[in-house]
Formats: structure tokens, C-alpha cells, sequence
């Protein structure tokens, strides 16, 4: 970690330059984020691949689909609509302050920290920064210490292209957040756990410190009745074990109409095989746990279920030696089990039955809101309760996690499971306040309502609260 002071100082050369970024154009930051396309796409795209595999074995297909496509989609977004975003906006103005014009104007928050995580390094740096950027703020990036091949890329993508006093990479352990959160930062995106955040909440507090928290939970799967089995499995399937289910938008559990539990089960075991051969450890699509840390948290968690009479319906082996974790699927849970109480992050997926909707309703609701929800079923009126009676950061109908993909929707938490959103528009507006601006160009009502209040005075004002 480098001493304090070289943090303090790096904060002040970014605050001293903020104003100037800040009256970048339109054009000027295009240019910018273009750059950024071109590093990731074509300069370092292999040294990015290279890195992810050395860091947790993940595929090369997988790092091109789940890393490096949405990096460049959001460029390619936000470049395409950022002369509009820029433009200052008038609104109406009341009668009551006629010969007034009234504008919105997107400015720069100034000085921003993102601190990122490890599960999608790339993706989940460069996304806020692509927005950080479209806003014309001046950013210090700190990657998680968990990948340290892949922060290796991104510190000299960094490096190539930015002065330090627009935009900086800082590598470290948890030391180097914690003494970077004591700076006096103007706007904090953190992605990663409720705990965490609710630390780097606490931390930005001091400083009135606007934050972005992009986080977790237990994000449900509803599948009813009605629904197409063999599609749902197969779609559950990709949702849960890309990134070896390390994705915080990855279904966390099922809860499956009882009738259907057998069909569900059978239809798993056949399409895992599938996916993955018989043995996954073997396949070359399936990657592995980040460290030895996760991978003992994630083992014990097994282990604790089946020591309270859970089923394995399918899976449940691993290799210690690989931080392999074979896709799990397991039911009968006890609720005080670590897999009902805390967010699983890997590829074990608890299964629980229900005999009618609302209690699935009702046991999706006695915890906190998940970051995302998911209904299979063909029953618009069993999707529609279920959308009406929860609450949840975003929702995908009989798909999940390809909400995260499209630009035009806000991606964020509802409270425990975040605060802010992020992608498109909803990111840029995260990295820039909405300024108020009103010009008087004559006089108006209100420059006749000063003292001392007369009669005629009063009348005016009465006649402004009936009709204006």
C-alpha cells in the first residue's frame, strides 16, 4: 500500500483539474470513451483474456460475452447519445415568475472514486468509469485485490491513456480502500456486498459524500405451474453457473410449485450434463472459484445443509486443489441453514416448494429486497401478482439476468440491495447533478410583492394563489 499522503495528493492534482475536465465537450470526451473502446476491443483484448483465465480459469467465450461485449455496448451507447444528454434542458415556468426561463443543467460531481469488484473485473470497472467519464469528472478506479492479473491490465490501459490527474488506478488490498474512503470525494460508486457498502456509506457520510451502491442479496426464482419446464431449466442453468455463479444478479434460489418439482429436477440433471459433460471440472466452459477463501466459504455452506438432512438432487462434489465446486442443485433446506441466511455467490442453487403463490409471495417478502427477481410462467395473472405484491431492483420474466443488457433500462438495488442505478443514461445521470438554473429577462410579478404590503399587494398575491 503507498503512504496516505500519495492518496491525499492524487485526490488534490484531480481536484485542481476537475473544472477543466469538466468543461470538456461533448466531442472531447467521445474521443475519450472511443479510446476506451479501442484498448479493450483490439489492443488488450487477449491480455484481458489471458488475465481472467489465470485469475479463475474463466473461458474465453465467457470473458468475451459477460466482460468485454458489455463494456463496449455501453460505450457505443453512450457516445451515440451523450451530444443530447449535454444539451441544457429548458423547462416551463410558472405564471407566477413570468419574464423568467428555467433550465436543467447536467453538471460534473467533480472528483469521483469507483471501487470495483472482483467477479466481473472488467466490466464492472469500466462501466461506472465509461459514465464517470461521459459526465466529465476527473476518477481514481480502485479494482478489487482479489484478480490481481486482470487490475495488472487495467492499470495500463489506464496508464496509456490518461493523465493521473483525470484519471487514476490505484492497486492495494482493503488498506487502500479504507484510506481512500477517508478522502473528500465528490460522488463513491461501490459495487460488491450490503456489508461493505453499508461501510463505504458510513465512510462517505463524514464528507456528505453522494453515493452510488450497486450490491447484492438473495436474488428469488419463481417458477410456476405454468411454466415450460425444459426452457426454464435450461435458462436457469446459464443464469446460475456463468462466472460459476458468481454474479450478483444470479438466481440465489428457486422456490418451484410442488407439482412440478420432479419434472424441474429431472429435466436439471439432463441439461447440466449436457452443458457441462459429466464432469465439469473437465470442461472447458466452466470456471472456478475466485480463492481459496470463497471456495471454503462456499464448501462449509454445503457442508452445514447436508449435516441438516438437505438432498443433493444433483452435484455437490469438489475439488479443493482447484477451487472446483461441481454445479449444485440441493433441497430440503433448513431456513436457519448458511444457504437460506446469506448470499450464496456460487454454483449451489437451493431449491424450495410451494402449494400456492402467495406463499411464495410471502416468503420472498420476510427478507430484504433482493437486486433481482425472476418469474417463468406463461400465467400473466400469477406474473402479475407476483410483480405487484414484492419489491426487487429489477425483474426479468421467463429469462433472468438479461435485464443488465439493455442500456435503456435503470440497473440498480431497492435498499439493502443498493442505492442509485447505473447503464445509459441512469449512470451518467449518477456521475452529474442536476443544476437549477432560472434567468430573469424582465421584471415580473414577485419584484412588485416587496415591502411595505399594501392592500393592492395582498390582493395581487390572493390572486396569484386562486389562478397561478
Amino acid at each position: 500500500m503507498k503512504d496516505s499522503n500519495t492518496y491525499s495528493e492524487l485526490f488534490n492534482k484531480q481536484k485542481a483539474n476537475q473544472f477543466y475536465i469538466g468543461n470538456t465537450t461533448y466531442k472531447e470526451r467521445i474521443k475519450k470513451l472511443k479510446k476506451l473502446k479501442d484498448a479493450i476491443e483490439h489492443t488488450n483484448k487477449q491480455a484481458i483474456r489471458d488475465a481472467l483465465y489465470q485469475d479463475f480459469k474463466k473461458p474465453q467465450l465467457e470473458v468475451d460475452l459477460t466482460e468485454i461485449y458489455p463494456v463496449i455496448d455501453e460505450i457505443k451507447f453512450v457516445t451515440q447519445n451523450l451530444k443530447h444528454w449535454l444539451k441544457r434542458e429548458q423547462v416551463s415556468t410558472p405564471m407566477a415568475l413570468f419574464g423568467s426561463s428555467s433550465y436543467i443543467i447536467n453538471e460534473p460531481k467533480g472528483v469521483c472514486l469507483i471501487i470495483s469488484p472482483w467477479n466481473y473485473p472488467i466490466n464492472l470497472t469500466f462501466g461506472p468509469l465509461i459514465s464517470a467519464i461521459a459526465g466529465g469528472n476527473t476518477v481514481i478506479l480502485k479494482p478489487s485485490e482479489m484478480t490481481p492479473n486482470t487490475s495488472k491490465v487495467m492499470s495500463k490501459i489506464i496508464a496509456d491513456l490518461f493523465d493521473e490527474n483525470e484519471v487514476a488506478l490505484i492497486e492495494g488490498e482493503v488498506e487502500t480502500s479504507q484510506e481512500l474512503l477517508k478522502l473528500p470525494f465528490n460522488h463513491i460508486f461501490f459495487t460488491g456486498s450490503p456489508a461493505v457498502g453499508k461501510i463505504v456509506m458510513n465512510a462517505a457520510s463524514k464528507h456528505l459524500t453522494s453515493v452510488t451502491l450497486e450490491l447484492g442479496g438473495k436474488s428469488p426464482t419463481i417458477v410456476d405451474e405454468t411454466a415450460n419446464i425444459e426452457k426454464a431449466v435450461g435458462k436457469i442453468i446459464y443464469g446460475k453457473f456463468t462466472n460459476t455463479g458468481q454474479t450478483c444478479i444470479a438466481p440465489d434460489y428457486l422456490l418451484i410449485d410442488e407439482r412440478i418439482k420432479g419434472d424441474f429436477v429431472k429435466s436439471f440433471k439432463k441439461q447440466i450434463t449436457e452443458l457441462f459433460s459429466e464432469n465439469a471440472e473437465a470442461s472447458d466452459s466452466y470456471s472456478r472459484i475466485v480463492n481459496q477463501k470463497h471456495f471454503k466459504r462456499l464448501v462449509d455452506s454445503l457442508e452445514d445443509s447436508k449435516n441438516r438432512n438437505s438432498k443433493v438432487e444433483s452435484g455437490g462434489n469438489y475439488n479443493v486443489e482447484d477451487n472446483y465446486i461441481e454445479p449444485t442443485l440441493i433441497s430440503v433446506l433448513d431456513e436457519e441453514s448458511q444457504l437460506m441466511q446469506e448470499e450464496i455467490f456460487g454454483p449451489i442453487l437451493p431449491l424450495k416448494t410451494y402449494k400456492d403463490l402467495n406463499e411464495a409471495v410471502d416468503y420472498i417478502n420476510s427478507k430484504e429486497k433482493p437486486l433481482a427477481l425472476y418469474i417463468y410462467s406463461k400465467s400473466k395473472k400469477n406474473t402479475d401478482f407476483i410483480i405487484d405484491n414484492t419489491r426487487a431492483g429489477g425483474t426479468c420474466v421467463n429469462h433472468n439476468m438479461l435485464q443488465y443488457l439493455n442500456h435503456n433500462l435503470p440497473f440498480g438495488g431497492s435498499n439493502n440491495s443498493g442505492i442509485g442505478k447505473s447503464h445509459g443514461y441512469f449512470g451518467f445521470l449518477e456521475f452529474t447533478n442536476q443544476r437549477s438554473l432560472l434567468k430573469q429577462h424582465t421584471l415580473g410579478a414577485v419584484d412588485f410583492l416587496k415591502p411595505p404590503y399594501t392592500n393592492l399587494k395582498q390582493k395581487l398575491v390572493d390572486l396569484t394563489i386562486k389562478w397561478f
